[in-house]
């Protein structure tokens, strides 16, 4: 589920003093008459780094809204890419990234980010679906420049209600309007005449790998394959509600949907066996990390019912990637997944001992491994993609 988790207990932030906040500039601009973007940039103010007594003095903010959590991003983000994460240490350079915020066809501001070789063509296009509670700004930088270098192009986007796209803070009225949200973003991206003629790969993490399988069943003929890191086909049972108390919060989401009264463990130890790492997890202040929203824990439990029963429909190239210890997601219906989907081309890897964050909360050389399995899979299917768009001699 959480693919950045930490405890409801973690400091957060809270806006005590203007002067906390580093002054922000919004520049507006037409993509050719169709969407309006939104660039924001950080003036060139010194900021300070954060440290923990930092993070305790503004542990009370109210992240219900886009807007704060986009102040506390801007005010952590170079403290956390100077974090001691082996994904933090990937370097920049030799890559092209751009920030924007693109209001959709549902009216909703939604976040994007992508980064681009900047020495030539990307051979691929990798979208990504982060995980419950997530952002596309925190660890999976790290990740997007690892692929970036590696030659691919990679986009990604904050679902609305969460990272820095507008909504309410972990709210999903709809799974099916939030997979229609990323299906919209990512077309657009597809479209682009820079990029209609590459081959493009679904990135679902967690509750991400649910988004992108839904994605699929929507348009099984879009993608040239799919790389799924413990997806939430099922929820482990563990982390399901009793059945009496299931029906009641059904019962309840339907008159209280935005409210917090779903029981919930602490999942930060579930999902990162590192416990260095995990402690980093506090710096990505704006995942969601409170008691799930009646309506989004009961939408969660709905889709992976619905997927659960559909798996034999899965018919595009996959790579699935499982920890063997994750109690968050349940790596028997990854095994499921794999076994039954139509797909000829399959691979399903499950690592020993690996809890639910494969590449955020493992040690570095697993974190290492599980990239260097992704991107291997990736040059496969992009070179037999390249391979099948060259015309044969006459």
């Amino acid at each position: 589920m959480l693919m950045a988790l930490r405890s409801a207990k973690l400091l957060l932030f809270s806006p005590l003093h203007d002067n906390h906040w580093p002054p922000l500039t919004f520049i507006r601009f037409v993509d050719k008459g169709r969407r309006t973007e939104w660039s924001r940039k950080r003036s060139m103010a010194t900021t300070a780094k954060v440290d923990t007594d930092d993070l305790r003095r503004f542990k009370d903010v109210n992240l219900d809204e886009a807007p704060s959590r986009r102040h506390v991003r801007d005010s952590l983000k170079d403290t956390q890419l100077n974090l001691d994460h082996i994904l933090f240490k990937t370097p920049g350079d030799g890559i092209k990234t751009k920030e924007s915020y693109e209001v959709n066809s549902r009216g909703v501001e939604i976040f994007s980010k992508s980064w681009l070789p900047q020495a030539s063509s990307p051979r691929a296009l990798v979208c990504f679906c982060h995980g419950y509670g997530d952002t596309c700004t925190f660890f999976f930088e790290g990740i997007a420049r690892r692929l970036a270098l590696s030659g691919y192009g990679v986009f990604a986007m904050d679902y609305p209600g969460f990272g820095l796209s507008q909504g309410l803070h972990g709210f999903i009225p709809s799974f099916d309007l939030l997979v229609e949200d990323v299906i919209e973003h990512y077309s657009n991206v597809k479209d682009n005449p820079e990029f209609s003629s590459l081959p493009s790969f679904l990135f679902g993490q967690s509750m991400g790998g649910a988004v992108s399988l839904k994605i699929h069943f929507k348009q099984p003929d879009a993608w040239t394959g799919a790389v799924l890191v413990a997806p939430m086909c099922k929820i482990a049972d563990d982390m399901v509600p009793p059945p009496v108390l299931k029906q009641i919060l059904i019962g309840l989401a339907n008159v209280l949907p935005k409210h917090k009264l779903v029981p919930q463990k602490d999942l930060a130890e579930a999902a990162f066996r590192d416990v260095r790492k995990r402690n980093m997890t506090q710096y990505n202040v704006i995942c969601y990390s409170g008691k799930p929203r009646l309506r989004t824990a009961v939408e969660m439990l709905r889709t992976t019912q619905e997927i659960e029963q559909q798996l034999e429909k899965v018919s595009l190239p996959i790579l699935i990637l499982h920890g063997e210890a994750d109690t968050v997601t349940d790596p028997s219906v990854s095994r499921e997944l794999y076994q039954k989907a139509k797909s000829s081309d399959k691979k399903i890897v499950l690592y020993k001992d690996a809890f639910h964050s494969l590449l955020e909360g493992e040690p570095d050389e697993m974190i290492l491994r599980v990239l260097a399995d992704i991107i291997s899979w990736l040059d496969d299917h992009s070179s037999q993609a390249e391979g099948s768009l060259v015309t044969p001699p006459m």
